[in-house]
Formats: structure tokens, C-alpha cells, sequence
């Protein structure tokens, strides 16, 4: 059995949503939520690595998830401690494992397109070139529980917008749901409870509210996920990436709608789809139309 890290924390939690008052196109004055955002500086073994901007929801997780996904720490049976700080905004994480050069491995990074603080590294992408995800049937009955599912989340978001929220996943349920101000932060602290966990992605979904971007499908990729779903779109170097990589890229989804950019072959359509709904109801409408109208004649 893995030995876990000590998480220390010098306070419990942050603040998520503050009301303000705001005033809208009438003039009027209305009291809404925002979502607050924190600084959060990580260092490893007392070196600085990357300040991530959060809701602070679930830091330890989120750290641990961004250095394995950064692939600063392989094994997590090497670490001592994570120290979560508030006071000073930091989180000090100490581990046995080799961080000879890391200064130098810190010069070789590119900024991705991802909301906030997002950077992947040189290295990720040649540790990729072994992976192989298993080609898993998603059913068109099952994609459409999962949505109605996912509806019932986001409370942030509900509240204050500004956030994006990320979720695994395994067939409509929901194992754990995650909101952050950035998609790349809400993937990483969801890598970092499945490491915590010993768990592994053949069997799971990767749902999120935010863009199909490259940093996107190289971390689902990085967590065995074969299957990823977006209420939003997708970009090229995203696509071409799934494609690479064997991920079933599913976009634009929601309600009965949705977009199969990559794995159409992995999708079992065994419901009406919502174009023949869609249309089924257009042609009522269009019927019901016409009778007002002769009506009015």
C-alpha cells in the first residue's frame, strides 16, 4: 500500500464566491455572486515552480496533479509533505525523489492556451508516445444520462460564473465533480485525487465545461481516460492530438445535442437522436403555425 504524503494545512479553506453589487443595463442595482480567485505558489523542494491562480477549493489535490501532470514527481510514494499555506499563499511540497536540474527543466516550457496559468513541458509529450487508451463503446442512451447528470452540478458556477468545472466519470455517474477558475487547474487536482487514490482511467470519462484544447487531451491522455467530453468546442491542435492519441473527443455537448469530433466508431447510436427530435418538433411547430394562420384568414 502506497504511504501517502502528511498534508498540512494552516487553514482549513478559502473563500469561493463574495457578493457585490453590481448595476445593470436598466440602471438598477442587484446584488450577485463572483468567484474568488487565489494565488497559489508551489514550490518543490523549496524551488518555485509555477503560481496557479484557484478557487482554492481543493489545493492539495490540485497540486499534486499539476506536478504529476507536469511531470516534475513519478512516484508518490517519494513524498514527505505538502504544506498548504493561506497566510502566504504557498504550497511547499518536499519529496525524496531526484530534483537535480529542475531549475533547468523550468527554462523549457511552453504557454498553453488554457485560462489562467497554463504550462506544459518538453518531456510531456515524449512520455506520451507509449501510451495506448483502449477504444471503449460509449452508448448515445448513456452519453444522454451522463448531461441530464452533469446538470445537477456546478454550484459555483450557478452562483457566479467565471469558473470552469471538470468531472470523472464512469457511465452516468458522477465520482467526483471539481470547479476552479481554470479548466486546467479543475483537470489537475482531479489527476491528482485519482493518484491519491491508486486509481486508474480505462473505465472512466473526462467531462468538462471548457475548450478541447492540446493541454486538455495530453491530460486525459496523461490519465488513462480514453473517452473526453465538452460542452464547448474543440481546436485544431486538440483534434489532431486525439486523433494521435486514440481519444473519443466528444464536443458541443449538451442537452440531446452533441459533436463526435474523434472515435465515431466507439458511439453506439441507440436513441432518436436529437435531430429527429429536433425536426419532429420543428414540423409541429410549422403545423401548428399554419392552423393559427388559417385561422386568422
Amino acid at each position: 500500500m502506497s504511504q501517502l504524503p502528511k498534508i498540512i494545512k494552516t487553514k482549513s479553506a478559502v473563500k469561493q464566491t463574495m457578493s457585490v453589487e453590481i448595476m445593470d443595463e436598466y440602471g438598477d442595482l442587484q446584488t450577485k455572486e463572483i468567484a474568488c480567485e487565489h494565488p497559489l505558489t508551489v514550490y518543490l523542494n523549496w524551488i518555485e515552480i509555477v503560481t496557479l491562480m484557484t478557487l482554492g477549493e481543493r489545493p492539495s489535490a490540485l497540486v499534486l496533479g499539476y506536478l504529476k501532470n507536469q511531470g516534475f514527481i513519478e512516484d508518490i510514494d517519494a513524498i514527505e509533505s505538502l504544506i498548504i499555506d493561506w497566510d502566504t499563499n504557498s504550497a511547499a511540497v518536499i519529496t525524496r525523489e531526484n530534483t537535480d536540474g529542475l531549475e533547468k527543466k523550468l527554462e523549457k516550457k511552453t504557454v498553453t492556451s488554457g485560462c489562467g496559468q497554463g504550462t506544459m513541458y518538453g518531456n510531456v509529450m515524449k512520455k506520451l508516445e507509449n501510451v495506448t487508451l483502449p477504444q471503449v463503446k460509449v452508448k448515445q442512451s448513456m452519453l444522454y444520462g451522463l448531461l441530464e447528470a452533469l446538470t445537477h452540478h456546478n454550484e459555483t458556477y450557478k452562483a457566479a460564473g467565471a469558473v470552469h468545472g471538470c468531472a470523472i466519470c464512469r457511465g452516468t455517474e458522477i465520482l467526483s465533480f471539481v470547479e476552479d477558475v481554470g479548466r486546467h487547474n479543475a483537470v489537475d487536482t482531479l489527476a491528482g485525487e485519482m493518484w491519491l487514490k491508486g486509481e486508474t482511467g480505462e473505465d472512466k470519462i473526462f467531462y468538462t465545461t471548457g475548450r478541447l484544447t492540446s493541454e486538455m487531451v495530453i491530460k486525459v491522455a496523461q490519465m488513462g481516460i480514453p473517452v473526453l467530453l465538452s460542452r464547448s468546442g474543440a481546436t485544431q491542435m486538440g483534434y489532431e492530438l486525439a486523433q494521435k492519441l486514440g481519444i473519443t473527443m466528444i464536443a458541443r455537448a449538451k442537452g440531446h445535442r452533441f459533436q463526435v469530433y474523434n472515435g465515431g466508431q466507439n458511439l453506439i447510436l441507440d436513441v432518436k437522436g436529437a435531430k429527429g427530435a429536433d425536426a419532429s418538433q420543428e414540423q409541429a411547430n410549422e403545423t401548428s403555425q399554419s392552423s393559427s394562420n388559417k385561422e386568422q384568414n
